[in-house]
């Protein structure tokens, strides 16, 4: 009896070991499936950008596993909603790695969110990526790169340098004023930005002027511009009062072309303004559904089959996310964190449907903006401009 009890012991000794062995390389390269975590705001303030960027995510990996996966082995997401909340997001990325055990970390929309998330990726080696995360700050800082963080959008000095090259050379303008949401920091950098180039351009600007987020009555700002000596507006911002700056400005009889960025990008601008003052109105976006492109076309039809409805950028950006990695990892040396950030690091002339881009070496792609002209309050035309 001695020995069997013995045996019987040793034998449960060796199967508890195996299965602890099984359980930490889920993920990897022992593993049937390869395991991307999904660390996005799927309620909260801003569930809209998580949600829109999380169907543009599964749709590409639907697509990467019927066509056979990576090596043979499916892709698994592994997906938590981080509520719209920094302390959840990284709580979410710390259990995305260590429990997990997942090679990348997509998300989470929000630079905020995101930054929060990268000490975690740090300390596990683990990349953690984003699609939508502008702010200038999030692949680097005063201390250099931030190793395991990318990418696949521009930033927001970006955003601002293109409009004011777009207003001087594309529109021919050069008297601008500036409106600027001075309560946020998209706001702020974007302004400056677009101060510093189109001055450096040769243009003048007229009147930097200031409101903050939740701000409804822009008429005596708009007074006190009317009699000066401008031809463009730029308003950096959102589309909750940009839409009610632009309906009041039109109000006025102040019919200059006006320019904004990606915080225009909302079907909701053209219920505050109303589609007779959207007229003469241009923002930078990372995607419009006008451009014949082929990769985007094909997106667009698939989008559509899937979900029933039109994508919008955050669909297209999360699309191109997924597809990113999934690139990176048929690419890196080994199905390990460090590896696939070695691969991400050498991306060039990575085909997506938010353009062509190479990743620098800062971990931001080097892309085209889309600028989008409004007509009537629907996308009438595109083109893409490079800075």
């Amino acid at each position: 009896m001695k020995k069997v009890s013995v045996l019987l012991a040793i034998c449960l000794s060796i199967a508890l070991l195996a299965g602890c062995a099984q359980q930490g390389s889920s993920g990897g390269n022992n593993s049937d499936v390869i395991k991307i975590g999904v660390n996005y705001e799927l309620s909260g303030g801003v569930a809209t950008y998580g949600q829109s960027s999380v169907e543009g995510i599964e749709l590409a990996i639907k697509e990467i596993n019927e066509a056979g996966g990576v090596n043979g082995k499916q892709i698994q997401l592994v997906k938590y909603d981080n509520k719209s909340e920094e302390a959840e997001a990284t709580t979410l990325a710390s259990k995305l790695m260590t429990q997990d055990k997942v090679v990348a970390v997509l998300g989470p929309a929000t630079s905020g969110s995101f930054k929060a998330t990268i000490p975690v990726a740090i300390k596990n080696k683990i990349p953690v990526i984003s699609g939508s995360a502008t702010a200038d700050d999030v692949t680097v800082d005063e201390n250099g790169v931030k190793e395991y963080a990318f990418r696949i959008c521009f930033n927001d000095s970006y955003q601002g340098t293109g409009m004011a090259n777009y207003a001087l050379k594309n529109l021919s303008k050069s008297k601008a004023v500036v409106i600027m949401d001075s309560s946020s920091d998209y706001g702020k950098g974007l302004a400056e930005n677009f101060v510093k180039t189109f001055e450096a351009g040769g243009g003048t600007i007229v009147a930097q002027e200031a409101y903050v987020k939740g701000d409804t009555d822009f008429n005596a700002i708009l007074t006190s511009i009317k009699g000066k000596d401008f031809d463009v507006i730029f308003i950096p911002g959102y589309y909750e009062e940009a839409g009610l700056i632009i309906k009041q400005a039109r109000a006025q009889g102040i019919d200059v072309p006006i320019l904004g960025a990606d915080g225009f990008d909302s079907p909701v601008l053209a219920q505050l303004a109303g589609a007779d003052a959207l007229n003469e109105v241009y923002f930078s976006n990372h995607y419009s559904s006008l451009d014949q492109d082929p990769v985007v076309q094909n997106f667009i039809s698939l989008f559509k089959k899937e979900y029933n409805k039109e994508p919008d950028a955050f669909n297209a950006l999360g699309y191109d996310l997924a597809k990113f990695v999934v690139d990176g990892i048929k690419r890196a040396e080994k199905l390990d964190g460090e590896s696939l950030k070695n691969a991400l690091e050498s991306t060039e002339n990575f085909a997506g449907v938010t353009g062509n881009f190479t990743i620098d070496e800062n971990h931001n792609p080097e892309k085209a903006l889309v600028v989008i002209q409004l007509k009537d309050g629907v996308q009438h035309s595109s083109e893409r401009v490079s800075n």
